[in-house]
């Protein structure tokens, strides 16, 4: 079993805690956090083992969970990095473009793993349609969520819209062109919604549309390529997927048929794939897990997680 600390016990920490510490991947040897009464409540009710520096816990484990502020992601994971620890570090990498690549750097230069916490690739109803994405040409995003003070020391690009932004770079294969982006401060010091559009060099077009404003919560992806039309939506870990092929010379009397100008036919027809339950965040770390084991790159590399965060920051510069 690969031993693992989580550095940070917010809310997203609590939940690695109890992940892991059923994990049967992982032993959780124990966390640790500056909130001294948080702390003091988590080893009473839960019986954790806090630690009473982040030093103390990285020399004591394999792998190091960081789910810290953002701000300090880049002084952890370098700590990590340096005592040769595979990280794991939450999503956005780092603050700065400068800082991830520097940690994607040091992993390399101390040959230890890292991957990024963009959870939704590992959402079930991304992975059930994953494989029909090929080639999109529009892609409309919207990631809407309730106000919530916490994830408000950065914009709501770097907080929300990244995850959307990480989703699409996985999926267009190609450079970006331009892009155009707006945003405005409600409540925050920094934009609370925000829209993006992003054109990529093979002509592909992509909007974002990110509030954290929003009186309810939605989470959804279409995609519009050659031929099929599909939708995700991972709040509720639901798809659609509607395609179309050339109607046969005899279609029965049920099938859906399509006449375009040039007088062809086409069917459409609708595809339900399975959908496998499953926690994305504990899949995400028992994938971290089995790469760390096989030595093989996970899917949400530092290099992943940095080119996200690059985006992130040019459509942030749009915004101005």
């Amino acid at each position: 079993m690969l031993k693992i600390g989580i550095l940070g016990a917010g809310h997203l920490g609590k939940i690695h805690l109890r992940i892991v510490a059923s994990s049967p991947t992982y032993e959780l040897v124990g966390f640790y956090d500056p909130d001294t009464e948080a702390v003091a409540k988590l080893v009473k009710e839960q019986g954790y083992t806090a630690y009473e520096s982040a030093e103390a816990l990285i020399e004591a484990v394999d792998v190091v969970s960081i789910i810290t502020p953002t701000l300090s992601h880049f002084e952890m994971a370098k700590k990590a990095i340096r005592a040769k620890k595979h990280v794991f570090i939450e999503k956005p990498i780092a603050k700065t473009d400068q800082e991830a690549a520097s940690l994607t750097q040091l992993a390399d230069e101390y040959g230890v793993l890292g991957q990024v916490g963009h959870v939704e690739r590992f959402n079930p109803a991304f992975k059930a349609v994953q494989s029909s994405l090929q080639n999109p040409m529009f892609i409309e995003t919207h990631r809407l969520a309730e106000f919530n003070p916490r994830g408000t020391d950065v914009s709501v690009v770097l907080d929300l819209m990244i995850h959307d932004i990480d989703i699409v770079l996985s999926v267009v294969h190609s450079p970006i062109k331009h892009i155009d982006a707006s945003g405005v401060a409600v409540i925050s010091d920094t934009p609370d919604i925000s829209n993006a559009r992003i054109v990529f060099e093979n002509g592909c077009v992509a909007n974002f549309t990110a509030s954290r404003i929003s009186l309810k919560k939605m989470r959804k992806t279409r995609f519009f390529q050659k031929n099929a039309y599909i939708a995700i939506d991972y709040l509720t870990q639901k798809v659609e997927v509607v395609k179309m092929k050339d109607a046969p010379e005899q279609a029965d009397d049920l099938s859906i048929l399509l006449t375009n100008a040039e007088g062809k036919k086409k069917q459409i027809y609708f595809e339900n794939p399975s959908i496998l339950e499953g926690n994305a965040i504990q899949d995400e770390l028992e994938h971290f897990a089995s790469c760390i084991h096989e030595k093989k790159k996970p899917t949400v590399s530092l290099q992943d997680g940095a080119a996200a965060l690059v985006v992130a920051h040019k459509i942030i510069a749009c915004i101005g």
